[in-house]
């Protein structure tokens, strides 16, 4: 067995036996790239991605053509890199359920912030639902730059009225990290409210997500 393949073996009966709360986050790293990286000392990489980016979440934030900058970084490894926050961000959503039901603010805030787990730019989700609150349909409905994501009111009111909605929970991000409603998310709720009040369907909250956080605009008193 060469040094290295003995060191991966060592590396990796450690975090089966201790977890990896007992690894420091390069150490963390280099557990990781062994997995795209058959062979040889992948050690120097791990290193190298965390002197570039700063910090651990930094490396799997950074996009694929600035993880494939650094030495020893290819395709094959950016992804990998990549896959970890989207995996991380399938396993949250697929333990909030199919069948939830959102019949308060904390309930529509633990439904939604994970699907905006690992965003680095604005998303806009929108929950149909049932006349009991029971989701029928979550769907994504745009992706926008890091400042801005178009919300296509039409496309909303087609949406719900496919799935029979009864009511409509409207979630955006904030990459400022500030997940207060700006004069636009006031303006664009508005919008929305009136073009599924035509239509009978009830926009019960517009649900700005931020860092983990959020903020309700039917808390705040908008809808009243």
């Amino acid at each position: 067995m060469s040094i290295h393949a003995g060191h991966r073996l060592r590396v990796k009966e450690r975090f089966l036996t201790h977890g990896l709360d007992s690894f420091r986050d390069h150490e963390a790293l280099e557990l990781l790239l062994f997995f795209a990286m058959k062979q040889g000392n992948v050690n120097p990489t791990a290193h190298k991605l965390m002197n570039r980016f700063g910090t651990f979440d930094a490396v799997f934030d950074a996009p694929m053509d600035e993880l494939k900058k650094v030495d020893g970084v290819g395709e094959h490894t950016a992804a990998l890199i990549k896959l970890v926050i989207a995996l991380n961000r399938r396993y949250m959503i697929a333990r909030t359920h199919g069948d939830e039901i959102i019949n308060s603010t904390a309930k529509a805030g633990a439904y939604l912030i994970p699907r905006f787990f690992g965003e680095r730019d604005e998303v806009v989700y929108m929950v149909c639902m049932d006349a009991k609150f029971k989701v029928i349909n979550c769907k994504l409905l745009s992706r926008g730059s890091v400042n801005t994501a178009n919300i296509n009111i039409r496309k909303i009111v087609e949406n719900a009225l496919a799935f029979n909605a009864m009511s409509v929970i409207i979630a955006h991000n904030h990459i400022s990290g500030v997940a207060l409603p700006s004069n636009e998310d006031q303006e664009t709720t508005r919008k929305i409210y009136d073009a599924l009040q035509a239509v009978d369907i009830v926009l019960t909250d517009h649900i700005i997500v931020a860092d983990g956080d959020f903020v309700s605009m039917a808390d705040n008193g908008f809808f009243i």
